[in-house]
């Protein structure tokens, strides 16, 4: 998992406090003191996945609600074929601003076809 969720953090208790930003998480204050200063003792791929729940939503301009940085990038993934409405959404997402970098370029070029010359 990356050191996103750990930016979200620091962000997070930057802006506000390490106490509210525990308590908005559901952690105590110690754990999310801990995870800032590196020394948590656990396994941190718990507080992560809470950490981007909460804090890594985005506003989707085509949906109109916060969606969690899963689903922001899930929809602009594979282009759907089967569904308008997931085609118009992956549309939308393709020019978004909050598109996360992992998810560009997933069209596949076409073939050329054979025994045609391509005038210059």
């Amino acid at each position: 998992m990356s050191a996103l969720w750990l930016d979200f953090l620091a962000n997070e208790a930057a802006r506000t406090s390490i106490a509210a930003t525990a308590r908005r998480l559901g952690y105590s204050r110690t754990a999310v003191s801990l995870a800032l200063a590196g020394k948590y003792p656990g396994n941190t791929d718990k507080l992560a996945a809470t950490v981007l729940d909460v804090l890594g939503r985005v506003q989707c301009p085509h949906l109109e609600r916060e969606v969690t940085p899963g689903e922001c990038a899930a929809s602009g993934g594979q282009m759907p074929t089967s569904s308008p409405a997931a085609l118009r959404l992956w549309r939308a997402c393709q020019t978004c601003p909050h598109r996360p970098a992992a998810t560009t370029d997933n069209t596949k070029p076409r073939p050329r076809k054979a025994g045609k010359e391509q005038a210059a």
